[in-house]
């Protein structure tokens, strides 16, 4: 489904709804349950790189409260649920969003299945979407975990969260999902949840450990775009030049990509440029790498699937990407990354790994926040083209001078 039909589906039919069913569930009452959480579920649904920036409260969900975990994404996104282990596979349930009709049956079968498999707390980590909402307020569970308005305008989805929690739109999201942890351990009511402190610490994700016949067989993958590669002779230098279809503005020109992958391989002799991507996004990616018509600059889209990502950067050198799901899944690798930041904020949507943030900071950004919905009303991504392929060369040359092959 498209983005922009999702949005008006989201306001025109999600609105009504949204009052109706608060009626329903105020008259229903508290739903039975267990006095203490047992079986939690995480609600985030669209955004691929969130279920990283999710771990540190799933991990806290489970060491502070011994809970067992559960997880509901969109099927689309579902391997990106599967990359940290965190969640039994089991677990993971997924709702398909290619259609209103996918959508509705869907919807009511993950309902049905949240009141069979007893789930007593729903932690909603969307942005005051009114679908999550519903799905959180019907959901059966007793205890309802969500960020919640206020005294701010707009944005109603309801009154259907026993735990209301202040979106701080100051501090990294990462902190805000911890938060909703923290309200289910506070020690009586709060208005608003929640008044605790979260520290850098408590978002750190752990690197995942990648056998040595899962980084062999990616290397086998890049002899086969180029042949000539030896490990102990060529460093790795991965550039995404995509983003989700939810915010184009977020892209850096290809043309800074093309002039940067040109930069690095005439600059360094051993670097191999491989340009990421997915399946659909191949043809432009051969494109791109014609267009520079350089040896050593070869597509590696649609090579490997998404768990294939974090063996690639276990053994490349540096990550250069748009503000998009691979800046948060590089936090799991020791690799490199350069994120590239325009209409948001690295403070609030920053990875999570060893990473580099560069963002031009115009007045007007970021321009995509909570309040709207993440969207932005600009044609003109200035922010973006701001940034130069060679202030990018700078920090890839930083990462290249001090470390060998990989």
């Amino acid at each position: 489904m498209k983005l922009k039909t999702m949005r008006a589906v989201d306001y025109w039919i999600g609105v009504p709804l949204c009052f109706l069913c608060t009626q329903i569930v105020r008259l229903l009452g508290r739903p039975k349950g267990p006095e203490k959480p047992q079986r939690v579920l995480f609600m985030e649904l669209s955004e691929m790189g969130s279920a990283v920036i999710a771990h540190p409260a799933i991990a806290k969900a489970k060491s502070a409260l011994g809970a067992e975990i559960f997880f509901l994404i969109f099927e689309r996104n579902a391997e990106s649920a599967r990359l940290l282990d965190t969640v039994p596979e089991a677990n993971i349930v997924t709702i398909r969003d290619t259609g209103l009709f996918p959508l509705a049956i869907d919807s009511l079968r993950f309902l049905r299945w949240a009141r069979k498999a007893k789930i007593d707390t729903v932690l909603d980590l969307e942005l005051f979407s009114r679908y999550s909402a519903l799905l959180t307020g019907l959901s059966g569970a007793r205890r309802r975990v969500g960020f919640y308005r206020f005294h701010a305008e707009g944005l109603y989805r309801g009154e259907m969260m026993t735990h209301r929690v202040s979106y701080n739109g100051h501090i990294h999201i990462a902190k805000d999902f911890v938060c909703m942890v923290n309200a289910l351990l506070a020690a009586k009511p709060e208005v608003p949840y929640s008044k605790t402190h979260v520290s850098d610490e408590e978002i750190r994700v752990p690197i995942r450990h990648v056998p040595e016949s899962e980084k062999e067989e990616l290397r086998g993958l890049v002899r086969q775009v180029y042949p000539e590669y030896r490990p102990e002779r060529h460093r790795i230098v991965l550039i995404n030049p995509n983003s989700s279809e939810m915010l184009p503005q977020r892209r850096w020109p290809k043309e800074n990509f093309v002039a940067l992958a040109s930069m690095v391989v005439r600059e360094y002799e051993d670097a191999l440029v491989l340009i990421t991507g997915s399946k659909s996004e191949r043809e432009e990616a051969l494109r791109m790498q014609d267009s520079i018509g350089h040896a050593r600059v070869r597509s590696f889209a649609g090579m490997h699937k998404l768990q294939g990502l974090i063996p690639l950067y276990n053994i490349s050198a540096v990550l250069v990407t748009n503000d998009s799901g691979p800046g948060h899944f590089s936090a799991i690798a020791p690799i490199r990354s350069i994120v590239l930041f325009g209409p948001e904020t690295p403070r609030l949507y920053g990875s999570l790994g060893n990473t580099e943030a560069i963002t031009a900071e115009l007045s007007c950004s970021p321009c995509v926040t909570a309040a709207n919905q993440k969207n932005s009303a600009c044609d003109d991504p200035v922010c973006m083209r701001m940034i130069t392929p060679e202030r990018v060369m700078e920090s890839v040359r930083g990462v290249l001078n001090s470390r060998a092959s990989v």
